[in-house]
């Protein structure tokens, strides 16, 4: 494990290698999900909550318990089914033998949350999660309990079987920094998988990471400067979405502020200290997919939103840097 003084001296000449001690041990157990470790990674720096789509067994679970492992951070799962109520998630107040009503606390007390199908639990528990993500505390019985300073919910949900599913709103959809698609892996990380199918079980034994890494890969994620033709061309993307024809409602403010976080995130990432336009265009895709709704008319015509991502893009210009 490294000591203090050698992740401040990696922080000092960037995040990559931040970046690089948690991928590297990451992969000692997760094999072929290298962008997804990463990711996510890069959202916790934000202090952001990731929405993940992909097939069973492509290690969503398994990634997100070995980024809780590594961190160092207290972990709960949940599992999304259409009978699990608000109270299963926040807890509640229980009568005691003493006639007092003393509070249990739900799994959502925990620094990493992970919701398993979260489109498979009803509206009602969806919306429990609304006020711990923006707020970071649950209300009860008109009692406010704070969460802890790190908590994160990463969700997944899967996008073959919509059977006893109900759709996340809006609302909750915005909550979520980003948004990832999760893959097969390719030939090579299948035959090593293969080779030693224990790996991906999580059989191997990480050490956790220093507890300096997190507040060393946020100094460097903050030292990272974003202009004002950056911020321009992030107002512009975000702008252009609300009146673009194939799309029913665009992007909040939130949205904006978000992409430009991770815009900045992605250039700590590759080793610099100013955003380029190259950083918002990376970031667009994972932060506006989950955000934007399209017209019925535009999927019959086989728009997707990364596809409408990637026209409003390119139709949008890039400000000049003032001289």
């Amino acid at each position: 494990m490294a000591t203090s003084s050698e992740l401040a001296a990696a922080t000092q000449s960037g995040l990559p290698p931040v970046l690089e001690q948690l991928r590297r041990e990451a992969e000692r157990v997760v094999v072929g999900q290298r962008e997804l470790i990463e990711k996510c990674c890069l959202a916790v720096l934000c202090g952001g909550h990731v929405l993940l789509e992909g097939a069973p067994g492509l290690a969503k679970t398994l990634t997100v318990k070995t980024l809780a492992h590594l961190l160092g951070w207290q972990y709960q799962r949940v599992q999304g089914t259409p009978d699990l109520l608000p109270g299963d998630i926040l807890g509640g107040y229980l009568l005691t033998g003493t006639g007092e009503f003393r509070f249990r606390s739900g799994p959502i007390f925990t620094d990493l949350l992970l919701v398993d199908e979260i489109n498979r639990m009803p509206p009602r528990t969806q919306a429990a999660l609304l006020e711990a993500m923006q707020e970071r505390q649950v209300t009860l019985d008109r009692q406010a309990h704070a969460l802890p300073a790190n908590f994160t919910v990463i969700a997944t949900q899967n996008p073959i079987e919509y059977e006893g599913t109900y759709p996340l709103p809006e609302a909750q959809l915005d909550r979520f920094l980003i948004k990832l698609p999760v893959t097969y892996p390719d030939l090579e990380a299948e035959l090593a998988i293969l080779a030693n199918p224990m790996i991906h079980m999580g059989a191997l034994n990480l050490t956790p990471l220093s507890p300096d890494w997190l507040a060393q890969g946020r100094t460097a994620l903050e030292a990272v400067r974003a202009e004002a033709p950056v911020r321009a061309y992030v107002a512009g993307v975000v702008r252009q979405t609300r009146d673009w024809p194939h799309l029913q409602w665009g992007a909040s403010p939130r949205a904006g502020v978000g992409l430009l976080q991770m815009a900045r995130a992605l250039a700590a990432a590759d080793g610099r200290s100013f955003t380029l336009p190259d950083d918002v265009k990376a970031a667009a895709p994972m932060i506006l997919r989950h955000r934007l709704r399209l017209r019925p008319e535009a999927e019959l015509d086989g728009q997707t939103a990364d596809s409408v991502i990637a026209a409003i893009l390119a139709a949008v210009a890039i400000p000049k840097a003032e001289n």
